[in-house]
């Protein structure tokens, strides 16, 4: 049977994925273009933590190798985000939402490389059942939005690198002060990508991007609300599932944010049945794995303490 810490982490990252649904919304009223929207996010995190005498305490007692590996994390984080708010603006904020549901398939291959863990083919099965629902997904949106979807499914890979890497390193820092080095590593990767993302796409250059009153009081709240505490909840999370778990728990994300998406902005005009029956297989394949997990529980009851001790996001 599940252990209480099990139990406890994945009640945890269920509260991060509420919070991380209301991402999409913000970012799509805030009237920022991606990378400064982004840097603006991981700045306010940032700033906030330095305020915090256990982060500077975990810094101090964090080995020099671990803190590069953290930054490293962090600018995989950032490269997720900046593709993430590409995808909503070039779309909306179901499509990028509901794009990384993709990460269940990239995390079933990534983890078992980078985490270290066993392959588990049940796994990598039901990601790809997945891949159904994001077809119809993309089949029920207008022509011009599917650009989103490209950059979203690259969003989607990033998510699965730096899920899948946390998971390895989770047992090597404070969450805060985890949160701290890769989120400010983050700042700093979008600084040095700003030029170029300046010519690749004018707009983006940070120096142009001094937000109005009314995006600072949006920002705050996607970077305290939807940003530190999830963040950091969810790496105390990673401590007792393994990355899949958590991944395929994060694919309720795009629920949560077409729901709001439609009482709040109206999207339900943009998108078909077709979008809405992907996203119905999404959510099936997310209820049918606590279903299969808990029935190889049931065949295998010797491997559970293994599996407890070593699954995370999974």
């Amino acid at each position: 049977m599940s252990t209480p810490e099990t139990r406890r982490a994945f009640l945890q990252i269920h509260v991060c994925v509420v919070l991380w649904g209301f991402t999409a919304i913000l970012g799509k009223l805030i009237t920022l273009r991606a990378l400064p929207l982004v840097w603006w996010r991981m700045l306010f995190v940032v700033a906030a933590l330095a305020f915090v005498p256990r982060v500077w305490r975990g810094l101090r007692a964090m080995p020099g190798r671990i803190v590069a590996a953290y930054a490293g994390i962090g600018a995989l984080v950032a490269l997720h985000w900046l593709t993430f708010y590409g995808s909503i603006k070039l779309s909306n904020a179901s499509v990028g939402a509901t794009c990384i549901a993709l990460g269940t398939v990239f995390t079933a291959m990534a983890e078992p490389w980078l985490a270290k863990t066993k392959f588990q083919p049940r796994d990598f099965l039901l990601g790809v059942a997945v891949l159904p629902g994001v077809a119809l997904v993309v089949g029920g949106i207008p022509h011009g939005m599917r650009a989103g979807v490209s950059v979203g499914t690259l969003s989607a890979l990033f998510v699965a690198l730096f899920g899948s890497l946390n998971k390895r390193m989770v047992e090597h820092g404070d969450a805060l002060t985890v949160t701290a080095i890769e989120l400010g590593a983050g700042v700093l990767t979008l600084t040095v990508l700003s030029p170029l993302m300046a010519i690749v796409a004018p707009g983006e250059a940070l120096t142009l991007a001094v937000p109005s009153l009314h995006d600072i009081g949006l920002l705050l709240a996607l970077a305290i609300g939807c940003t530190l505490i999830p963040y950091a909840l969810s790496l105390v999370a990673l401590r007792h599932m393994s990355a899949f778990a958590a991944q395929l728990a994060v694919n309720l994300e795009p629920v949560y944010a077409i729901v709001l998406a439609i009482l709040l902005l109206g999207e339900q005009r943009e998108l078909s049945l077709a979008f809405y029956g992907g996203v119905a297989i999404i959510l099936g394949a997310v209820l049918a794995y606590p279903l299969l997990h808990r029935l190889r529980r049931i065949e295998h009851p010797e491997m559970l303490a293994a599996s407890e001790s070593k699954g995370m996001v999974d």
